[in-house]
């Protein structure tokens, strides 16, 4: 392996990683297979050995900002090696243009899940759509109220 080559790929990885959260399925995989010239299972499994470790720096600096949320972080971390374990037997198993395939097509659906988050036509999980008053809604919170804050006139009033 060119070790030029291998460092500004580890460099560009690492930016990606501390950037947007990811790093061996966007940078390492892609860039092992396709400049490395590394099998699709290789790239892979050298990848988990990379994302271990760069992981372990990024959460130690989201944490210094508040941005890690550990009980979600140790949830999902103690469930996915099970995932892990089988994905490795499968991926011993099924053909490299399978993996290639694969790993395209998810990048993919991804990136089109991505886009549409961005164009506002995909809301992040868990979001609660808010729907604007239809015609029949009645009155809305603080719509009692003129733009001066003082509440209209009602029909009882002075009587």
């Amino acid at each position: 392996m060119d070790l030029a080559l291998a460092m500004v790929i580890c460099g560009l990885g690492g930016v990606v990683a501390g950037l947007i959260g990811v790093g061996g399925g966007i940078v390492f995989v892609p860039a092992m297979t396709l400049v490395l010239s590394k099998g699709q299972v290789e790239a892979e499994a050298t990848s988990l050995l990379m994302i271990a470790l760069v992981s372990i720096v990024g959460t130690w600096r989201q944490r210094s900002y508040g941005n890690v949320n550990l009980r979600d972080a140790l949830m999902i971390g103690l469930l996915s090696p099970l995932g892990v374990l089988v994905g490795v037997v499968v991926a011993n198993e099924v053909s490299e243009r399978a993996l290639r395939i694969g790993f395209a097509v998810l990048a993919l659906y991804m990136a089109w899940r991505l886009l549409r988050r961005v164009f506002g036509d995909d809301p992040p999980a868990g979001a609660v759509a808010v729907a604007g008053p239809g015609p029949d809604s009645g009155p809305t919170p603080g719509g009692d109220r003129a733009p001066d804050g003082v509440p209209p006139p009602t029909a009882s009033a002075g009587r």
